[in-house]
């Protein structure tokens, strides 16, 4: 099951997160199967969040991924989206033809308000990292949905998705995440 995990950091905790680092990556490894997507997000320099989008056996294995991670536990992280979440693209970001580099990088994260929407891959895919619908455990219920994406600006990546069927749309700076190679 594919799940997306967004974790939101506490104001003032990047001191703590750069010391957590290595224990961080060190927790990814144990996933490295499994993993989708993953990366940082920023306002400016500093770092606002991480998201991670990995296949697990089920809700209970996400959950775990989610609160046991390391920044977690120390405190780094303040708030924790977890959602099931399907791989509309079929690949990695690591298969993403765009490469690590090059280009502004956007976590688009559209919430939902009603009837399902965007739950197609949009007509010109080449610049998306990554895409799906958000769902509740169930693995039916729409709740909205992600994208990771190379775009212009942050106004060119929150268009990936029909604005107005959404309660609420998220544009996060975003990078490829993992161990620098």
């Amino acid at each position: 099951m594919e799940f997306l995990c967004y974790h939101s950091d506490r104001p003032g905790s990047a001191a703590l997160r750069d010391d957590l680092l290595p224990e961080h990556w060190s927790y990814m490894d144990r996933y490295a199967a499994g993993m989708i997507a993953r990366g940082p997000t920023f306002v400016g320099d500093t770092p606002t969040g991480s998201v991670h989008i990995v296949d697990v056996p089920d809700p209970a294995a996400a959950r775990a991924f989610a609160f046991e991670e390391p920044n977690y536990q120390a405190g780094v992280y303040r708030d924790v989206l977890l959602r099931r979440w399907r791989n509309t693209l079929g690949r990695t970001m690591w298969d993403f033809p765009g490469g690590r580099t090059g280009g502004t990088r956007y976590l688009v994260l559209g919430l939902g308000a009603g009837q399902a929407a965007d739950l197609a891959v949009p007509p010109d895919p080449h610049e998306l990292v990554a895409y799906g619908p958000l769902l509740a455990d169930d693995g039916v219920t729409w709740l909205g949905t992600a994208a990771l994406l190379r775009a212009p600006n942050p106004d060119a990546a929150r268009a990936i998705l029909t604005v107005d069927r959404y309660a609420d749309i998220e544009v996060h700076n975003w990078q490829f995440g993992g161990r620098p190679s």
